[in-house]
């Protein structure tokens, strides 16, 4: 039997607006044959109670493309860079430091960027001889969002300890989030010693991922936050079919069970948190 690649139906709706803190809604990153545009993924979310997106542009297509959008979009904030995989392919075709420049360029003309990201180490889809390219992508990206006074949004997979040094050793920014975090109990500890916030995606509702919804209760309240990561990580039980910012309340509903709150309360304090995180709008 095909797997079924059709659209999940929509979540009850929340008792509180929260923000998608991190997905990728431009067209030409979906996998359905029908994704949907732009208005109708706004539409669905605030349907749901989704009221708000970040749109992560990370390589320079999708970068122009946040830009433009959240120009356009009321609802929609961006985050741009070059992601970590992007970047170990750059390097040595000589073609990183134009590409960057443009990231900062785009960046630094519009005040709906609220981000840099998604950045960081990605060891698992790059090798060794990758790593010193993609370290110095990320040490780039981080002094990026110290210029501007814009957030960070870091992509870490398989590489919990290099991130953590690099950060430590470069000074983070003063918002910095793990996006679509994947650490345990220990790395939600030294995020929260750090002040660094740490955003829960899909896979926080998967049931053989207990660890992670442990590192959820590691954290203070005021340190977590929720995103899709769509088109993919659809959380439970759609899990394999196409994700989008209006499945957020699946996600919801485990996080506040894991912070100790009721649904609204949880809600508002995720809420809060990433207007902190990444202004109003």
């Amino acid at each position: 039997m095909a797997q079924d690649r059709s659209y999940p139906p929509p979540p009850a709706a929340l008792p509180h607006p929260v923000t998608d803190n991190h997905a990728h809604v431009e067209p030409f990153q979906h996998f359905p044959a029908a994704p949907l545009d732009l208005e109708r993924q706004v539409a669905a979310a605030a349907a749901v109670g989704v009221s708000r997106m970040v749109q992560c542009g990370c390589d320079l297509a999708a970068a122009r493309w946040t830009v433009e959008v959240a120009v356009r979009q009321p609802s929609v904030v961006g985050a741009i860079a070059l992601h970590p995989n992007d970047v170990a392919r750059l390097v040595p075709a000589g073609a990183y430091a134009s590409a960057l420049a443009e990231i900062a360029d785009l960046a630094r003309s519009c005040d709906r960027i609220r981000a840099v990201g998604e950045t960081g180490l990605d060891y698992f889809r790059t090798g060794p001889e990758g790593r010193p390219a993609q370290r110095e992508g990320f040490r780039d990206h981080i002094a990026l969002a110290k210029e501007l006074d814009l957030a960070l949004q870091i992509h870490d997979r398989d590489a919990h300890g290099d991130i953590v040094a690099t950060l430590v050793d470069q000074g983070a920014p003063d918002r910095t989030v793990f996006h679509c975090f994947s650490g345990d109990r220990e790395l939600a500890a030294v995020a929260a010693s750090h002040g660094w916030y740490c955003s829960f995606a899909g896979p926080v509702t998967f049931k053989a991922n207990e660890e992670l919804r442990l590192a959820v209760s590691e954290l203070p309240p005021e340190l977590v936050l929720v995103e899709t990561d769509s088109p993919y990580l659809t959380p439970d039980p759609f899990r394999g079919r196409p994700n989008a910012p209006y499945m957020v309340p699946l996600t919801m509903a485990v996080l506040a069970e894991r912070m100790g709150l009721g649904l609204e309360a949880a809600c508002r304090q995720i809420q809060e948190n990433t207007t902190r995180v990444y202004g109003d709008w």
